[in-house]
């Protein structure tokens, strides 16, 4: 790819400007559990998903992206308000009775999109509360009637995109979350990932050999993780061809060309070591965007954004006036169209606090280039196993053979974490080696505790008084 910070020419920019006079349509998809480990686009050789390839190739892949809770419903709630989940209320899931939700004064992007005049319309997951501060007006059928056949989803969208202009649609794949049981066939029984036991109609099911799977470092390369990733392949495949009929419904309506694309997941894959924690797995993610009349073709942007960028940055791209609405992200559509320098951002905060109820531990992060800082602010628990993890034959295995590793990270490290973390993450990419205890990074250790405790205060953290109370 084309590795470019900007993506137009001056020259270009007064033809993409009169191009986006015409009302601008935006679909975001979100997928459900997708590292970025497993993308052709993002260097896999081996798992095929050759339509967000292609889509890569007529926009822009981020390097630096992430989301800011490791969490769907947490996530989510940061991608649809522009706001940490610890400000907004979705402290953890929304489904039953985890229930936790937005504050009831919060703008969406769904009603900020409405009252601009945009037709807006989901599919697929859901996974947010309350519904009525999600004003979804149109294609709003039960978040389960497409079930994993993401083709399906996509083909149903034809009469909502061929309407007028403009539309805002909200894609949401249950693709590759786990699900499904187990695969009955295989000896080892991994998780299905959602994969039914034949295609569905018009659709030819991708399958994977355990042996071909790439296992990334933070796991171990064991039978049982092989066998699970091939299944979270085969989910990956099929969740792309959902995104390749998207992408010909666009086109077959004459609308492809006029709207903004954008694909990111909502946290990382469903294995120990990436989802619900904030080390790199887990919220580093893929970012895939292709703007209107987009000039320059499969461009790579370095910045570091976050999921709270998401809002702030759909918004800017429809031109809407938001008025006084604050968020704690920023919109990056200067990349786009001017000519100026990259306004540099140092480092991006990311907050963690549930996953399910019963899955309490709150962290804290800084992520610049060069570092991570992780405040584990209950660090006195054990890391509590959200269930699907907790049950995966690649966790239960490591526990029954007595593994003292997962990955490159021992198994009580990964279990019993100190209040701080820090790694430099060009020399430690993996994050293993904890510098927080050094003294002679004890100054470096001290500047990103400060930084934390200004983040808490400026973003209303109900968990900032802690460093008063305990």
């Amino acid at each position: 790819m084309n590795r470019k910070t900007l993506l137009f020419s001056a020259a270009a920019l007064p033809a993409l400007l009169s191009a986006q006079k015409m009302p601008v349509n935006i679909v975001l998809m979100v997928s459900d559990d997708h590292g970025r480990e497993a993308l052709g686009c993002y260097g896999n050789p081996v798992i095929k998903t050759p339509h967000l390839d292609a889509l890569a190739a007529a926009g822009t892949r981020f390097t630096q992206a992430f989301c800011t809770s490791a969490s769907s419903a947490a996530s989510r709630s940061a991608i649809l308000t522009g706001l940490h989940n610890h400000a907004n209320g979705t402290y953890g899931h929304v489904h039953s009775f985890h229930h936790f939700s937005c504050f009831g004064e919060t703008k969406t992007l769904p009603a900020m999109l409405q009252e601009a005049g945009y037709r807006t319309g989901r599919t697929g997951k859901m996974h947010y509360a309350p519904v009525d501060l999600f004003p979804f007006d149109e294609l709003n059928p039960d978040e389960g009637e497409y079930g994993r056949d993401d083709l399906r989803m996509s083909e149903a969208c034809r009469e909502f995109i061929s309407r007028p202009d403009p539309f805002f649609l909200y894609w949401c794949s249950w693709n590759p979350h786990r699900g499904g049981g187990s695969l009955e066939s295989h000896p080892l029984q991994p998780n299905r990932f959602g994969n039914p036991d034949a295609s569905f109609p018009g659709d030819t099911e991708q399958l994977y050999l355990d042996e071909e799977i790439l296992v990334p470092a933070f796991l171990s390369n064991t039978p049982e993780t092989r066998a699970e990733l091939a299944q979270y392949y085969q989910s990956i495949s099929r969740l792309d061809r959902g995104v390749g009929r998207l992408m010909q419904v666009l086109k077959e309506a004459g609308k492809y060309d006029n709207t903004l694309i954008i694909y990111i997941s909502d946290n990382g894959s469903a294995f120990p070591g990436s989802k619900t924690t904030l080390y790199e797995p887990g919220m580093k993610l893929p970012c895939i965007v292709k703007a209107p009349h987009q000039q320059e073709l499969g461009t790579t942007a370095d910045m570091l954004i976050t999921w709270t960028d998401i809002t702030p940055f759909i918004l800017d791209f429809a031109g809407v006036d938001v008025g006084e609405q604050k968020f704690h992200g920023q919109s990056f559509r200067y990349i786009f169209e001017t000519d100026s320098p990259e306004i540099q951002r140092d480092e991006i905060y990311a907050s963690h606090t549930f996953h399910e109820l019963t899955n309490y531990y709150p962290m804290r992060v800084i992520r610049s280039h060069k570092y991570k800082f992780i405040y584990n602010i209950a660090w006195e628990l054990t890391y509590p196993s959200s269930v699907d993890l907790w049950q995966s034959i690649t966790w239960q295995s490591a526990i029954r053979d007595r593994k003292t590793h997962l990955g490159a990270r021992t198994i009580e490290a990964y279990l019993h974490r100190p209040e701080f973390e820090l790694y430099d993450l060009e020399n430690d990419p993996d994050e293993i080696n904890n510098l927080a205890g050094l003294p002679e990074c004890a100054e470096l250790l001290n500047s990103f505790i400060e930084k934390i405790k200004i983040f808490q205060q400026e973003t209303s953290d109900p968990w900032a008084h802690k460093w008063i109370y305990e």
